[in-house]
């Protein structure tokens, strides 16, 4: 399926390094009040932020940048080693007022836009299944999206990233877990646990290691090694 999608070209863009290989996807919530206020932002020289794509609430896809050009959506970030991570990956924008403006569940049409969108994407770059990511994933001191209410198990089922099937044991070091799965280290433990809980047990996100975050660490962990 060819999906279609309006342009609406940001200027805030340019050449990824050379010999770059695009291999992570990090998704990511407008956190504005509309949509349009988002892609105005994202389009905005005086702003100097952009996406690949944005996807409305009702399922409509716009392109910003190329998928071939360096947008800026991911700031200071940092996973599995590497850093800017700019330059090497592909950022999508999905609107939704976020936690400063009210924050609600994702549409239904807008999660099937999102997964269609996330395919076509993981079809053309070597993108695993551990770098489809969340902004709060590569910057957990700065960053809650997409958020708790966003379906990452659903896009998992359609093989978009990767949802354990059962939990681990509850054992460990939390921190070298959540340097196993791709987290920087040198953060307080809190901050990078309540990420972790975001993305991946989202009925409790307050940054504490009990033994059913423990857990799913583990669990988490063991996936795509």
């Amino acid at each position: 399926m060819t999906l279609r999608i309006r342009e609406a070209p940001s200027p805030n863009t340019e050449p990824r390094p050379e010999g770059t290989v695009i291999d992570t996807l990090i998704l990511h919530y407008t956190g504005m009040q509309t949509g349009a206020a988002a892609i105005a932002r994202l389009r905005d020289p005086a702003a100097v932020v952009s996406a690949h794509y944005v996807v409305e609430e009702d399922g409509t896809i716009f392109r910003l940048v190329p998928e071939a050009l360096k947008a800026r959506h991911a700031g200071i970030s940092h996973w599995r080693g590497k850093s800017a991570l700019n330059a090497n990956s592909i950022g999508i924008e999905i609107v939704n007022p976020g936690h400063e403006w009210g924050y609600r569940h994702f549409p239904a049409m807008q999660m099937a836009a999102v997964a269609d969108l996330c395919l076509e994407i993981l079809a053309r770059h070597p993108i695993p299944p551990r770098n489809v990511v969340g902004h709060s994933d590569v910057a957990p001191d700065r960053k809650q999206d997409p958020g708790e209410f966003f379906d990452w198990e659903g896009l998992a089922a359609n093989g978009i990233g990767f949802w354990p099937e059962r939990d681990g044991p509850a054992e460990g070091d939390p921190l070298k877990l959540l340097g196993r799965i791709g987290y920087r280290t040198d953060l307080p433990l809190d901050v990078l646990v309540t990420a972790f809980q975001r993305h991946w047990r989202q009925d409790r996100v307050d940054g504490i290691v009990d033994a059913g975050t423990l857990a799913r660490l583990n669990a988490v962990a063991a996936l795509d090694e």
